[in-house]
């Protein structure tokens, strides 16, 4: 906004998408500002930009639509650099795959610290339970569902049902790098990662063996599976390729 306080002059026929943009880096700058969505209205992102409210409601139906288009492209940046990790350990078998994702999961948030805790430490708008799988971190996940997936289909024992497996590898890496972010941790990333790949040997074992099959919470399981949308196409990576 103009620090006169002037309106923000009316956008020309086909500058809808820079408004778009504009209204877009308002939310992020917002949610940094205040930490949470709590003050977060339309009213106050058009304030920031400089337009009435009126003309974010012609880009963005509510908050909740607003805010995580937002985010969207920083999930995506995340997710591809999840991708780029597991094709760089294709030809190393699904286990050295679901290390690879986990390690660049980390690495993502020991470097960009301020992106991370706008996707995740920063509260977003609450969600209908038919529309929360849609939110823009689905990438992320199912890109970890698919990675413990082929895991499970190599017979490797999990200690847990796949998608919340999936889900306890996701909570655990965002509690190490959420710790070291709010303690300020002069933690090593090389600690981290081994805190990852600690992880990864209490979920998924070593090699194929014959132990039990994992006995979690199947309410959980169908739980998520509710809540799950993964679609193939939108969630393939820019280089997606066969698994081999």
């Amino acid at each position: 906004m103009d620090p006169s306080g002037a309106e923000r002059p009316r956008n020309r026929r086909g500058e809808g998408e820079r408004l778009r943009h504009e209204v877009l880096a308002a939310v992020n700058r917002l949610l940094d500002r205040w930490g949470s969505d709590e003050k977060l209205t339309m009213r106050a992102v058009a304030k920031e930009v400089g337009v009435s409210a009126p003309s974010i409601y012609l880009h963005f139906a509510d908050k909740t639509e607003l805010v995580w288009a937002a985010l969207s492209d920083k999930y995506a940046q995340l997710a591809d650099r999840m991708h780029e990790a597991d094709l760089a350990a294709l030809g190393d078998g699904p286990r050295a795959r679901l290390a690879a994702q986990a390690h660049a999961y980390c690495a993502f948030a020991f470097e960009n610290p301020g992106h991370y805790r706008l996707m995740y430490e920063v509260r977003q708008p609450a969600a209908e339970m038919e529309r929360i799988g849609q939110h823009p971190s689905r990438r992320v996940g199912a890109s970890f569902r698919t990675a413990v997936g082929r895991c499970a289909d190599a017979g490797l024992s999990l200690a847990l049902p796949p998608n919340q497996a999936a889900h306890t590898l996701w909570a655990a890496l965002h509690g190490f790098v959420s710790l070291q972010h709010s303690l300020a941790l002069p933690t090593p990333f090389e600690a981290t990662t081994a805190l990852a790949d600690g992880l990864l040997d209490v979920l998924v074992a070593r090699a194929r063996d014959t132990s039990p099959a994992h006995s979690g919470d199947l309410r959980l399981e169908r739980y998520m599976n509710e809540i799950i949308t993964d679609d193939a196409h939108e969630l393939a990576g820019p280089d997606q390729v066969d698994d081999v």
